[in-house]
């Protein structure tokens, strides 16, 4: 269930982070609520991972058709051809 919240942000910090968004094709509202999920641990997925990864995690949205096999296997056959 989404709940709304009321921060009190710079002008300027919120301006910057709505560019951001706006660039990697996400709201200023999933990007944040990814960062608290990160940052409270309720993603159990980051426990195994590192600090870096956890860091980069939900910071690229894939299109929906990515293919991820294909795109790998694509990028070394080039590798060691």
């Amino acid at each position: 269930m989404n709940t709304k919240l009321t921060l009190t942000i710079e002008k300027e910090v919120i301006e910057k982070a709505k560019r951001y968004a706006e660039q990697k094709g996400r709201s200023l509202s999933d990007i944040i609520e990814n960062y608290l999920k990160v940052i409270t641990g309720e993603d159990s997925e980051n426990e195994e991972l590192t600090p870096l990864i956890k860091h980069l995690k939900g910071s690229f949205k894939a299109p929906e058709d990515f293919d991820y096999k294909r795109q790998l296997s694509g990028k070394l056959k080039d590798k060691y051809q």
